[in-house]
């Protein structure tokens, strides 16, 4: 039997009373915006604009670790840095309706970034800079540590041990992660020591928004301590040749504000593909919550392994 999904009991009821529930007066409309593992929605407002609201995914994070998230947004935003922070009421930013932890967003609109030209990278490597000479004053507390072994090991070696791959790529996948691995561990020793600090953590084209004022960054929610260079490379795209083109250009507008680490980019390919993995098994970790009954069907991560082929660091 399937276990309820955590969102059962999110109805638009539900939404609209949580909003109103802050002192809002809505409109009726709900419009369900794109999130992977919260639930986020614009909300319709009578006689002001529309706000965004967004629950978060029931045990996924601790209150603290949310509150860190909120933190470090109201800080950047105070420093006049453009990301999207959550609003206050009575001085809190997190709150509790019908067993939902909810925060409420000013809406912001804007595009994703194309980054075609060399003014635009500079642009957003100066703001991302800024971003980082707050990250650097002080360390979070609550919210994770970039560790390739969180990543890359215990990922392998959940996939392996819950049945997920299948047995006919057992042994491939294996050799393959640990090959791959090794390689990794390499890489991040070579960088040691790491100068880490606070980042936005998951900053790929989707969570940046771009109006004619340029970059303002939205979700902090895998916000998280690490180096720098964890916040550059999901901006790049291309071939080789072009991914070093554009990191030269965000990297020389980054250097107006802040000093960049040039060994960091030693570890571009390690992190994607560390990413591939967690990608993984996040997939496998969230169906089998939603399916906790069901044998786990290995072949949808058939396609990993090609992936990984495809990433292992040269």
């Amino acid at each position: 039997m399937n276990a309820p999904h955590p969102y059962s009991a999110l109805t638009p009821d539900v939404v609209v009373s949580a909003v109103e529930e802050l002192g809002h007066r809505c409109d009726g409309r709900i419009l369900a915006l794109n999130s992977y593992e919260n639930r986020v929605y614009q909300v319709g407002r009578e006689d002001n604009t529309p706000v965004v609201v967004k629950f978060y995914r029931p045990e996924r994070w601790p209150d603290a670790a949310i509150l860190e998230e909120h933190e470090f947004a109201l800080e950047l935003a105070r420093a006049e840095i453009p990301v999207i922070a959550p609003d206050l009421h009575d001085g809190r930013s997190l709150f509790k309706h019908e067993g939902f932890r909810y925060a409420v967003y000013p809406r912001a609109g804007g595009r994703w970034p194309e980054l075609g030209t060399r003014d635009d990278r500079q642009w957003m490597g100066r703001f991302l800079a800024r971003i980082h000479a707050i990250g650097r004053t002080r360390p979070f507390r609550h919210r994770p540590h970039l560790d390739w072994r969180v990543l890359g090991q215990e990922t392998a070696d959940y996939l392996l041990d819950s049945g997920w791959i299948p047995s006919h790529l057992e042994v491939a996948y294996e050799s393959l992660a640990e090959d791959v691995l090794s390689l990794v561990e390499q890489r991040f020793e070579e960088a040691t020591p790491l100068r880490t600090l606070r980042l936005h953590g998951d900053c790929h084209p989707g969570n940046v928004l771009w109006t004619e004022k340029g970059p303002h960054f939205v979700d902090l929610d895998d916000c998280m301590t690490g180096p720098a260079v964890q916040d550059l490379w999901m901006l790049l795209s291309g071939r080789p040749e072009e991914m070093r083109a554009q990191l030269d250009d965000i990297v020389a507008g980054y250097q107006e504000f802040a000093d960049f680490d040039q060994h960091e980019t030693t570890l571009i390919e390690p992190l994607r593909t560390l990413r591939i993995m967690h990608y993984a098994g996040w997939l496998a970790r969230r169906w089998k919550n939603r399916y906790p009954d069901r044998r786990s069907a290995g072949t949808c991560l058939c396609s990993r392994e090609q992936a990984l082929r495809n990433r292992v660091c040269k």
